[in-house]
């Protein structure tokens, strides 16, 4: 009987090196949860055994547990790397599609070839789909799916509308606009440029130029012209204030001087210009008051031909032709300060490709695009368990068990669920001090318990030298 206690000692005690070795061995695991070796004594009665005299026969492992607190965390440089701050599990699936979920607290997730976040084994991260705004569209974990970056940024967006905020200089020369050429920066004050879009998501170049004409002022306003180009091609206005001289031909914009609003036009000014090939191109009139105060309708709205070729013919074959443009001047001043453009926006897009990833701390994964645009892709899934330790562990994974009960999704930070870091991983969480006590205690019981054993052996030899 006394060799079975010690054999059972040595058993335990081997039981709890092996424990706290593999503990040692994982300190640089992320997301290791470190076990402990837990006993029983092992005590057989029997109906007509003495109660007062029964020695125990030995002890037993009852169990090896996980112990599932919180691992310290190591910030990385890598957005995909997730670490969990509080309670939960990230789930993954082997294959997309599958319903088979396993869970861990390893966050080193990365893209595989097809855009997919993955772990180390190639298992999927599980994401919730989201709406436009970010919000959850479901937290089922039936409604889970692979997580994927997609590559472009939908489709691109022509550009309808230019928004333009400056000032112009008062002190500026006066010019002659007639003599206009965008070619040449001697025939006008200033100019800026914005990037546009046609419906293919192709770029050009819309420049507005602005000239200040002799004889500017008119009682106690200053005028200034504007004309337009995209990519170096001269594009013209539709203006319900265009005025056509049916004896000259000439085109003219009208203004009201007073400013009365009573749309009486009580005054013309020359707005166009005749390019090299003799073809005659218009502008559009700004108009100030003596504080530099813009005198017209704000937004000052300038809505340009069709760009295609039944107008301007600048957008190459395939586009929208009838794309249609319109600038909007957004409160522009006349100060004596130098030419400065505070506001230049444009609505249009073209094809984004992928910039940049982030995470935040509710799980919610958004892509960024060289277009400018951020999309919500998905929120990462949340798992946790009534009973953690009741989990059957699969390497760095766990599986659901009976005892653990049924998985319980939701999202990051919300309720009982933890946050989550990016760019960060959590570390194993052993103490390699107290291991290292552990060890050499595991290491005494074993010794102990081998020497029971050799005195058990002495004591038989003892007995069987007996004459």
């Amino acid at each position: 009987m006394s060799f079975n206690i010690a054999l059972s000692g040595i058993a335990a005690a081997q039981t709890d090196l092996n424990t706290t070795a593999n503990n040692i061995a994982n300190v640089a695991t992320v997301g290791f949860k470190e076990s402990r070796a837990e006993f029983d004594s092992v005590y057989a009665n029997s109906l007509f055994s003495n109660v007062a005299t029964k020695v125990g026969d030995g002890v037993a492992v009852s169990a090896v547990a996980q112990q599932f607190h919180q691992g310290s965390l190591k910030f990385t440089e890598n957005p995909l790397d997730l670490a969990i701050t509080g309670s939960g599990f990230f789930a993954t699936v082997d294959n997309i599609g599958d319903q088979n979920l396993s869970y861990t607290r390893a966050g080193t997730f990365k893209l595989n070839n097809e855009g997919y976040i993955v772990d180390n084994g190639g298992n999927f991260l599980q994401g919730f789909p989201v709406n436009v705004d970010g919000t959850s569209a479901s937290v089922s974990l039936s409604t889970t799916e692979a997580i994927q970056i997609p590559e472009v940024a939908g489709t691109p967006q022509s550009t309808e509308e230019v928004t333009i905020s400056m000032n112009l200089p008062s002190s500026d020369e006066p010019l002659d606009p007639a003599e206009f050429d965008p070619k040449d920066p001697e025939t006008y004050n200033n100019a800026t440029s914005v990037t546009i879009y046609d419906s293919l998501g192709e770029s050009h170049i819309l420049t507005t130029y602005y000239v200040k004409p002799e004889n500017a002022a008119a009682d106690t306003k200053s005028q200034w012209l504007s004309f337009a180009t995209i990519d170096g091609e001269p594009v013209d206005p539709w203006s319900e204030d265009l005025v056509t001289d049916t004896t000259t031909g000439e085109i003219s914009v009208s203004y009201d001087v007073d400013n009365d609003g009573d749309g009486v036009f009580e005054a013309t000014r020359d707005a166009s210009y005749t390019d090299e090939d003799g073809n005659v191109h218009r502008g559009i009139l700004l108009e100030f008051n003596n504080t530099g105060a813009f005198t017209g309708t704000v937004p000052a709205e300038l809505t340009f031909e069709p760009l295609g070729n039944t107008g301007a013919n600048v957008l190459g074959p395939g586009t929208d032709g009838s794309q249609a443009l319109t600038i909007k001047y957004e409160n522009p001043t006349q100060y004596s300060s130098s030419f400065e453009v505070t506001t230049l926006e444009q609505n249009g897009l073209t094809v984004g490709r992928v910039t940049g990833i982030q995470i935040d701390e509710t799980g919610l994964v958004e892509a960024t695009y060289s277009n400018g645009t951020t999309d919500a892709l998905s929120r990462v899934t949340m798992v946790r368990f009534k009973n953690e330790q009741g989990l059957r562990q699969q390497g760095s994974d766990w599986e659901a068990t009976k005892q653990s009960g049924e998985a319980i999704a939701g999202e990051a930070s919300a309720g009982s669920f933890g946050s989550i870091r990016s760019a960060a991983l959590e570390q194993a969480n052993v103490d390699l001090t107290t291991e290292l006590v552990d060890l050499i205690s595991a290491q005494r019981n074993f010794q102990a318990n081998s020497r029971a054993l050799e005195i058990n052996n002495t004591l038989q030899q003892t007995i069987l030298q007996i004459r």
